[in-house]
């Protein structure tokens, strides 16, 4: 399979968010094509996990352009992110949605026998679609024999939409300032936008 070369991936994250739409990603069998993805900017994002800079989770958006950063969240869930700009600059493209284009059957057995459009439609999903987990945290997507694999897109990816991130809350998730989300118009598979909630103090 043909991936994507460093140079895509070392550029600001603006730039190569809206343009992985339409890219394959392949893992364990099963290939995604994305459908929609999130811009998160490091130590210029209140939105991003790097804001306040390197922690022991967080290391792998530090590393070389295409190196695949995964976390756990909510005590359930993985989730996978593609490293873009220059080594030891910590920003990331959450990939939130795909097509399973490839590999139905693995990706049917890995999420249940949850119907064919919802298999990877929101960034929980589409990592248990692919197989993605701790294991695969650091792994560099560019490398000739990575076990993770991005392809470019065949051709023109259709119309780009953008606008707020889901679930982000404070400055982060400031639809004006942060219209940080990309999808493709039209798609089925993109996840349904669902604003933060805002946290409650316990009473008393």
């Amino acid at each position: 399979m043909e991936r994507l070369q460093p140079s895509f991936y070392d550029r600001p994250v603006l730039q190569v968010a809206p343009d992985l739409l339409g890219c394959l990603v392949s893992h364990a069998g099963v290939t995604i094509r994305l459908t929609e993805v999130e811009a998160y900017d490091g130590a210029n994002d209140p939105g991003s996990h790097a804001f306040r800079g390197r922690t022991a989770r967080n290391a792998s958006m530090f590393g070389p352009p295409g190196t695949l950063y995964t976390y756990f969240t909510y005590g359930m869930h993985w989730c996978a992110n593609l490293g873009c700009g220059p080594e030891g600059v910590a920003r990331a493209v959450l990939l939130r949605a795909g097509e399973v284009v490839e590999g139905l059957d693995a990706a049917r057995e890995r999420r249940n026998g949850i119907g064919d459009r919802d298999l990877a439609r929101g960034p929980a999903r589409l990592a248990q679609a692919l197989g993605l987990g701790r294991d695969q945290d650091g792994v560099v997507t560019t490398a000739p024999d990575a076990a993770v694999a991005v392809a470019p897109r065949a051709g023109e990816a259709g119309v780009v939409r953008t606008g707020p991130r889901v679930g982000v809350s404070g400055a982060g998730g400031d639809a004006t300032s942060y219209p940080w989300r990309f999808w493709l118009d039209g798609e089925s598979t993109v996840s349904v936008y669902r604003p933060a909630k805002p946290r409650r103090r316990p009473d008393g």
